[in-house]
């Protein structure tokens, strides 16, 4: 008798070690498939190591040498977050090296910076492509922005520069 009670149960352990088996190691969820707010930030330092994952395990795939370079942050994991750069490269960053603080780049041809947000303004100064600027504020299509190493403060159009939003509204 003990024998066919023993015998009857064995279906339901082997059904519950199969469960336990399946959901032990697995996380009811993973941090990489929450939604995510993408966001525009920048590089904290001039060396920062782009990953191909979320640790120092994963393989460097490029290193920025510019401090203040625009990245998009598109998901995160961790203490990692996920970037784009102007340039389309995707890949892995650890937290410290994002700031905060808001700049563009630049994009494709050289670009007039203006006194005021309209053409008719006078213009201030030509920007080469690749030049990073402080983002200091956006009003409908213009950009105020301020570059480091000329200190020139102006408007220009915000479709000629990556780091911002086609709607966003910065202050």
């Amino acid at each position: 008798m003990f024998r066919e009670a023993s015998m009857s149960r064995r279906p339901f352990f082997a059904l519950i070690a199969l469960l336990v088996f399946l959901f032990a190691g697995a996380p009811l969820s993973r941090a990489d498939d929450k939604p995510y707010a993408s966001h525009f930030a920048s590089l904290r330092v001039s060396e920062v190591n782009l990953r191909s994952g979320p640790g120092a395990k994963y393989a460097i795939q490029f290193v920025y040498h510019h401090k203040g370079l625009p990245v998009e942050i598109i998901g995160q994991y961790d203490v990692w977050r996920k970037i784009r750069d102007w340039q389309g490269s995707v890949g892995w960053v650890h937290e410290r090296m994002i700031s905060p603080a808001r700049t563009v780049i630049i994009k494709a041809d050289t670009r007039t910076i203006y006194r005021d947000p309209a053409r008719d303004s006078p213009a201030l100064a030509k920007l080469e492509p690749g030049v990073v600027a402080q983002l200091l504020e956006c009003s409908n299509a213009w950009c105020k922005i301020e570059t480091e190493k000329q200190n020139i403060k102006g408007w220009l159009l915000r479709s000629e520069v990556w780091g911002v939003y086609p709607d966003e509204a910065v202050q």
